[in-house]
Parts: C-alpha cells; structure tokens; sequence
C-alpha cells in the first residue's frame, strides 16, 4: 500500500466529475484504502461520464447526479467532506469558442458556486483543483515553469485561469486549502471515445483500432507532452494529502515529448492498424493552436516527490488492450 494513499483512510472524499476519465480513475485508487467516496456527476450528453467507467468498484461508493452550478446541491454535498477532488468541467477547445457562455457557465460560475458552498458550510475541506496546461497559450520558452504567463489562445484556457485564481483567492482571503495542478494532455482508459472534441490521443486510438485514417493537421512536427492517467492520479492524490501544496499551482509533465506526427505513428504501430494522411489545418484549429508545448514539473517533484512513471509505449499498451476488452462500453 502505497503512504500517500494512508491519508485518505476513513476520509471522506468528494470526486465532481466523478464518472468521467479523471475522476473515475481517482475512484479507482482510493477504494483500495477503506474511505467514504461520494461522485458527483451532472451527465451531460457528449461528455465524458459513464457508468461502466465505475462498473468494478460500485459497491464501495455512492453517486450523486447533480451538477456543479446547482448553488442547492452544492451547499448540501459540500458538507463534511475532508477532500473535495474538483475535475468537473467542459473540456472542449472548440466548443468553449462556438459556445463561450456555455464554457462560462461551467468552468468559472460553476467552480465559484462549489466554493461558495465550501465557503458557507464547510471551509475545512482541502481543494484540489484539476487545471489545464492550456491556461498558458502559446509559449515564450520551453519548458514552461509556473512562472511563464498565462496568455491563453481560447475561451477555454481563459474560464480554466480565472477558475485557478478562484481556488487561490479562496485559499488567500477565506483560508480554504485549495491548490491548482495545470494538468498535462492525459490519455488511458475510461475517456471517452464517442467523438474527439475531448482527448485527441484517445480519439486517434479508437480510429487505429478501426483501421481508419487519422489526419494530421499541417506537418506534424509540433512537440507534445503527454502523461498517463495513473501518473495524473497519484499527482492529485499527493497533492490532496499534502499541506504544503495549499495555495500553489503545480505543472505536469512527462519529461520527453515527442512529434505529433511520430505520436501517431505509434499509436498505429501499437495497434496494428490506421493510416496517416496530411491535412490542411482548419481555421478554427489553426486560430487557437499553441505550437510546441514542454512542461518544466521540478515544483511539483521537489515540493510534493511526484513524477511520471508510465512510459508512452507502456501506456499506449495498457490503454488499447483496455478498449480493445471493453469496446462495446465506449464506442
């Protein structure tokens, strides 16, 4: 059993965006210590949560649809949580720019009604907030460090920031543990693999399983980082179980990126199928497209001793043998 885990022992944890990727995943890891989880799940149509997602640990958890906007639900739920995992959002780049007070709604109103609540009827709860990497745009060095300026391409990156500085107001003015982790692009299973407005690394995957062609948008060349789910994890949960880690932001990262191109090139190499075909890019694409992006995470390795441990080819193995067993839940 891992330390960081004996932390939430007996605890009572709260997961919003509990069946969806991140948080069912966090689900997972925290049944192995006896606590009191509760998911809390509004179930929009096209997002990410599902049922099957928590198929194998049901018993050892409760579930609440309810949604982060509602000031009601959250006034009530909120109370004797000892952590609150706060991954509840919209996820979409293109969507957050077809429909920006939908974005607005969800990721800036929706995070300062959860507070508000945390606020009024239980400020002794620790915060751990799931930011974005998108919340610094197109970058002036790499690797980024929490320091580069935040400067964001879309209307996404910019609810996530002003929801960032929520948590840390919060943690300044009110004295609620709140921290932030700028989460890198994240793959593994139980994502949802519907449609690829959410996660483009798993999308591409359901398409190589397929045999169908995947389109690279201009050359490829553009760098990336990518972390497995089970890495992203145990970031949160040592952030949670951390005191240091109240009132800072910390990046997440892999240490090694690689060409979008030779990211593809992999995937279908591992699943034994696809093609490549280069495309154009699309306006609205190319419009809040970042470029390179590498991210600096020595903060959260010296403060909190996290780093990755799932290498690309050894997440790309465990996530296409999951779907490949599990396809008729996710397709």
């Amino acid at each position: 059993m891992k330390n960081y885990l004996e932390n939430y022992r007996n605890k009572k944890i709260m997961i919003t965006g509990g069946l969806g990727f991140l948080g069912s995943n966090l689900a997972h890891s925290l049944v192995k210590v006896p606590c009191e989880i509760i998911l809390i799940d509004a179930m929009l149509p096209l997002y990410g949560g599902n049922y099957f997602n928590i198929e194998e640990i049901k018993e050892k958890l409760k579930i609440e649809i309810a949604d982060i906007r509602d000031k009601d639900k959250m006034n009530e739920l909120v109370k004797g949580q000892d952590y609150i995992f706060n991954i509840a959002g919209q996820v979409s780049h293109l969507d957050s720019m077809s429909d920006p007070f939908l974005d607005l709604d969800i990721n800036a109103r929706g995070n300062l009604v959860l507070l508000e609540a945390c606020r009024k009827y239980n400020s002794k709860a620790k915060i751990i907030y799931a930011g974005t990497r998108g919340q610094y745009g197109k970058l002036e060095y790499v690797p980024v460090d929490e320091k580069h300026k935040m400067e964001p391409t879309d209307i996404y990156g910019v609810n996530k920031m002003a929801a960032e500085h929520y948590h840390l107001i919060y943690n300044r003015i009110y004295g609620i543990r709140s921290a932030s982790l700028r989460i890198n692009n994240t793959y593994g299973p139980r994502h949802q693999m519907k449609h690829g407005k959410y996660g483009i690394l798993n999308w591409f995957i359901r398409i190589a399983l397929e045999n169908g062609t995947i389109k690279i948008f201009g050359d490829g060349n553009q760098l990336r980082d990518y972390n497995y789910v089970d890495d992203v994890v145990k970031a949160m949960l040592l952030t949670g179980s951390n005191e240091k880690s109240a009132g800072n932001v910390y990046n997440l990262g892999s240490g090694k990126q690689i060409k979008f191109i030779e990211l593809v090139e992999e995937i279908i190499k591992t699943a034994g199928n696809g093609k490549i075909e280069k495309v154009p890019w699309p306006k609205e694409r190319a419009d809040i497209e970042i470029g390179d992006y590498a991210a600096d995470f020595s903060k959260i390795k010296k403060e909190l001793n996290w780093e990755p441990k799932v290498s690309l080819d050894e997440g790309l193995k465990k996530t296409i043998e999951f779907y490949k067993r599990n396809k008729e839940h996710y397709w």
